[in-house]
């Protein structure tokens, strides 16, 4: 949001006045990324799935990410504003819990 004023007016000779302007902008919000933990029971099957519904990823995309998180120990998988990345981890870790999984997912600032 850009804010500017300027006011034009006179003073008591007749004489024009221009005030100063000012300007305002409104910081981007930070962002938070999420992170996809690797564990040794989780199957590869879920966590391609878990990316495909929660992350929009197709099939190539999830199995490329899949295998990052497996060999790296951990990968990120989105960057968001801070309501998003919240949620989307939460939908992550409750359908890991509702599938009896020990999928962790997690956020942390940019």
């Amino acid at each position: 949001m850009i804010k500017i004023t300027s006011t034009v007016g006179s003073d008591d000779d007749g004489d024009t006045i221009l005030a100063s302007k000012s300007q305002s902008k409104t910081e981007k919000p930070p962002l938070y990324k999420i992170l996809l933990l690797n564990d040794d029971f989780t199957p590869m099957e879920f966590v391609v799935y878990v990316l495909e519904r929660f992350f929009g990823m197709n099939n190539s995309k999830a199995a490329e990410i899949m295998f990052a998180v497996h060999k790296n120990g951990l990968a990120v998988v989105g960057v968001f504003a801070f309501e998003i990345a919240e949620t989307k981890v939460a939908q992550v870790m409750d359908c890991a819990s509702q599938n009896q999984h020990p999928l962790q997912c997690t956020m942390e600032k940019e």
